[in-house]
């Protein structure tokens, strides 16, 4: 209650000088509360399909401190079944993708209130993201085999036809964004025409109904404002080969792409992670820098997984000291399965200075090749997370299960799985607070980063389907659930 006060006090004391202030020249919201936790929640009552609310991650509670305010939440939010929360606490918005509609709404931290749609989406999309700036959009609609790219500082939108697209990525600014199709092996990245190449290539497909290579599609056919590309090998003009690629993973320096080669749980047959240059692939063409790849290159610079490859996260301060890829998937120590073995979680470290892997290190289970999540907490912490966790070897042959796991980077040892209490859908590091806060079986959980514990959740809990959390008040962007 003292603190609560104080906190009060200074608010007052900083909106008396004309601003209102509270850390790193953040406004201070209408709420009064500093470290919120925001809550995806589907289907909170029989009138509503979607809805998000904020709790106080000070305190742990849903209500105010003094209990005048039961409960918080974004104003003016509508959208049905949201499912995702792209957090961006530096530029104190966010993004949240409702599976229900296919709405794709901003949301605006300082007011705590919706801005708008973030952007204009035709049918559901499997993947999407949104650039730091706003400026540029990009979906996969796998229903409709289509990859949606929009300009939203020309007020361009280009659907470009790509069969089977299911995952796309985005590194921080929006300069070069990928394009993954479900059971291939090759990956395709979106490019923004000049006027003058716009001119060519129009004249181009009037003549010859197609489109040049490394291009399979240009949006309008008239005169095409975006064109998506493949990644060819400069020295044979054949497609780059790939094994099952998923996601593209964007080094802390912004110079490097970590191509996450799902292989076996996705349907492939060895899971890896490929190093490319993002220089070639820039989005704004004229701008690039270098030239893709051969598939001798990219060969040299792909390193095994056995372990599996399905989300990857960079640590600047991994063992030793050197910068740590930890890549998480579903796999074997060998790479391979033994008659009647099913899929196991592994994490494996990749060195990023001599990109050599270390041994995989056994986790959490997760149904192969589906959405896996990890954070970087407090203390040293790294916690994963996965959907379907019955589906692998430790709940198949009687070991300790569940669908959360903490892994200490400085110790490189798990410290912690947590008892199976359903799919995990989110996570959100409450930085500074030395707490992490999940969705998981539909509600919200709460746990220490010091020792792993259970933090009491009873003020927390919500009605409806918890189906994920971001931490609003994050420092960086960094702290986000999904990417």
């Amino acid at each position: 209650m003292i603190c609560a006060l104080a906190a009060l006090g200074t608010a007052g004391v900083l909106a008396g000088c004309g601003n209102n202030y509270y850390f790193a020249g953040r406004v201070l919201p209408p709420s009064g509360i500093a470290n919120r936790v925001l809550i995806a929640i589907q289907n909170p009552s029989a009138v509503a399909r979607g809805s998000l609310q904020f709790v106080d991650a000070y305190y742990d509670i849903r209500s105010s401190y003094n209990d005048k305010i039961p409960s918080f939440s974004i104003t003016g939010f509508s959208g049905a079944l949201p499912s995702t929360i792209q957090n961006m606490p530096e530029e104190q918005v966010g993004a949240v993708y409702g599976s229900g509609d296919g709405s794709f709404t901003l949301i605006n931290y300082a007011k705590e209130t919706t801005s708008g749609a973030a952007a204009s989406l035709s049918g559901l999309s499997s993947s999407v993201f949104i650039s730091r700036s706003g400026t540029y959009v990009i979906a996969a609609s796998q229903q409709a085999d289509v990859l949606t790219v929009i300009n939203k500082a020309t007020g361009g939108s280009f659907g470009l036809s790509l069969p089977g697209v299911y995952h796309v990525s985005m590194n921080p600014g929006g300069t070069v964004m990928l394009a993954f199709q479900q059971n291939s092996n090759y990956a395709y990245y979106p490019r923004k025409l000049t006027s003058v190449d716009a001119t060519s290539l129009a004249a181009y497909y009037l003549a010859h109904q197609s489109w040049p290579a490394p291009y399979v599609d240009c949006e309008p056919k008239n005169l095409p404002g975006m064109c998506l590309a493949q990644m060819l090998d400069p020295a044979t003009g054949n497609p780059l080969i790939f094994d099952r690629p998923v996601k593209g993973v964007f080094s802390e320096d912004g110079s490097s792409i970590y191509v996450l080669n799902c292989g076996p749980e996705c349907g492939g047959n060895v899971s890896s992670v490929s190093v490319l240059p993002t220089a070639p692939f820039n989005v704004q063409d004229g701008e690039q820098s270098g030239t893709v790849p051969t598939q001798a290159a990219v060969a040299a610079k792909t390193v095994k997984v056995p372990g599996g490859a399905s989300n990857g996260l960079e640590t600047p301060a991994g063992p030793n000291n050197v910068d740590t890829l930890f890549v998480l998937g579903e796999g074997s120590k060998t790479g391979t399965l033994a008659p009647g073995q099913l899929f196991s979680g592994f994490l494996t470290p990749i060195n990023l200075t001599n990109l050599t892997a270390g041994a995989p290190i056994s986790v959490s289970d997760s149904a192969p090749g589906q959405r896996t999540r990890m954070i970087l907490g407090d203390d040293n912490t790294l916690w994963l997370g996965g959907i379907r966790c019955t589906e692998g070897e430790r709940y198949a042959t009687g070991q300790p299960y569940g669908c959360l796991t903490m892994f200490d980077i400085a110790t490189n040892t798990v410290k912690m799985i947590e008892p199976y209490q359903g799919d995990l859908t989110g996570l959100a590091a409450v930085t500074g607070l030395h707490k992490l806060y999940i969705a998981e079986g539909g509600q919200v959980y709460i746990y220490s980063t010091t020792d792993g514990s259970s933090i009491n959740n009873f003020f927390v809990t919500v009605t409806g389907t918890a189906y994920d959390v971001a931490y609003m008040d994050a420092l960086t962007d960094g702290d986000n659930t999904v990417y």
